[in-house]
């Protein structure tokens, strides 16, 4: 059976450790990581009760208790393990929705359904945010429309001014913005928005301030913390494990700034958080019931690895992402379309003319990765079609960036050549 397994999905499967697999934010996950999955599968801990996973729970919960220091969210703060960010921010929403109608008319969104003006209510978060803002949207009934998406500037980031603008029209048209969504690292710039100045405009405008830091997030263990100032002052923050912090798929969490909060997910019962446990039952502050120890996993790393070496992988990814930003832009046959801010490189191969550029970068993409010869990342910057390299693995060498730059313009070359 094993060996059967081994023959038809091992050696097809997408190898995250391979120097050309470089898509995504799909992390080769470290070996303490891989342990704890074999012993997390093994003790089966299902951590919605103490009473199915007591030894589990206090771990979860002093993983999170560590978290909320390192971002300095205060006495308050409290935190959950998620499946990852779309949970997490789905969560964080959901929470600023419930506190938003509980402040405004003591309506109880839990007990009765949205308010009657439920059609009024929105988020603000920028152009570049996670899609996930808008299922998160989606699933609370109130509609992808309840999302308003303000400009960016060039690198990707929040226009500030822009943003308090849009706040002042929605409210003279009479809506109601509740939320406002800050992201730590957007998947394809890699842009961290301001969050600090975003914390003051929530701040006035009486809205949730919601950190997305799945991505960027982790650069609170590293030398660049003060990338992420004002992360402090959100009202919740999603932090994707298994992005920048290696560990397996799944494994994320979201952190609250007051703990109270999460009384807008309880719910007793009889056979399992009875009202009068004396023990915490963690399915009090999640949206699931059955939950894997997850927690299990960081607890290992941060053991065994530790925060500090993380931080410095961090450093290292970041400084060689600006290498092979200058490899690309020495390149004469790539344009770099942005100047890194995290750990991604965007750039287009330019061997045809201007008209038929989108469709050779496409092409590239699709004949690299069913050739074998790698994985590469497509997306769109400014309209066009482009690719990417997200760089995670920190065992990568330049001579590995030299080599992946070389095959491209190889293919690149042989699919202009035959006209596409």
């Amino acid at each position: 059976m094993v060996d059967d397994a081994s023959e038809l999905v091992a050696k097809n499967s997408i190898m995250v450790q391979h120097p050309s697999c470089i898509a995504h934010l799909h992390t080769p996950p470290l070996m303490s990581a891989v342990a704890a999955e074999a012993m997390i599968a093994g003790l089966n801990q299902s951590m919605d009760s103490w009473d199915q996973a007591s030894a589990a729970t206090y771990v979860e919960q002093k993983v999170v208790d560590w978290m909320c220091q390192q971002y300095e969210m205060g006495d308050k703060a409290d935190g959950i393990f998620t499946s990852g960010g779309t949970q997490s921010n789905q969560m964080g929403l959901m929470l600023a929705r419930d506190w938003f109608a509980d402040i405004t008319s003591g309506h109880s969104i839990q007990k009765m359904g949205n308010p009657d003006y439920a059609d009024k209510l929105r988020i603000v978060c920028s152009k570049k945010s996670h899609f996930t803002v808008q299922k998160a949207a989606a699933w609370m009934g109130l509609g992808e429309k309840a999302v308003v998406t303000v400009d960016t500037h060039a690198d990707g980031t929040m226009d500030i001014e822009a943003l308090s603008q849009e706040i002042s029209s929605l409210k003279e048209q009479g809506l109601m913005p509740f939320a406002l969504v800050a992201t730590a690292g957007t998947t394809d710039h890699g842009a961290i928005d301001n969050i600090d100045a975003m914390a003051e405009v929530a701040r006035e405008q009486n809205l949730w301030l919601h950190v997305d830091g799945a991505y960027g997030g982790a650069l609170m263990l590293s030398s660049r913390k003060d990338r992420l100032k004002g992360i402090e002052k959100a009202d919740s923050v999603s932090v994707d494990f298994h992005k920048l912090f290696y560990q397996t798929i799944s494994c994320g969490s979201l952190l609250v700034k007051d703990k109270s909060n999460f009384k807008y997910l309880l719910h007793h019962a009889d056979y399992l958080n009875r009202e009068h446990d004396e023990l915490p039952n963690l399915v009090d502050k999640s949206i699931a019931t059955t939950k894997r120890f997850d927690a299990l996993k960081v607890y290992m790393t941060m053991q065994n690895v530790g925060p500090k070496a993380l931080g410095q992988m961090y450093d290292h990814l970041l400084d060689q992402t600006q290498e092979v930003a200058q490899m690309v832009r020495d390149h004469e046959m790539f344009d770099l379309l942005a100047d890194p801010a995290l750990s991604t490189v965007l750039f287009r191969c330019k061997h045809l003319d201007e008209a038929r550029l989108d469709k050779l970068n496409q092409k590239v993409r699709i004949e690299a990765l069913t050739r074998g010869v790698a994985v590469l990342g497509e997306t769109v910057v400014d309209g066009h079609s482009a690719l990417k390299f997200t760089i995670l693995n920190p065992c990568l060498t330049l001579s590995d960036f030299e080599k992946l730059l070389n095959d491209i313009d190889k293919l690149a070359v042989e699919l202009a050549a035959s006209g596409l």
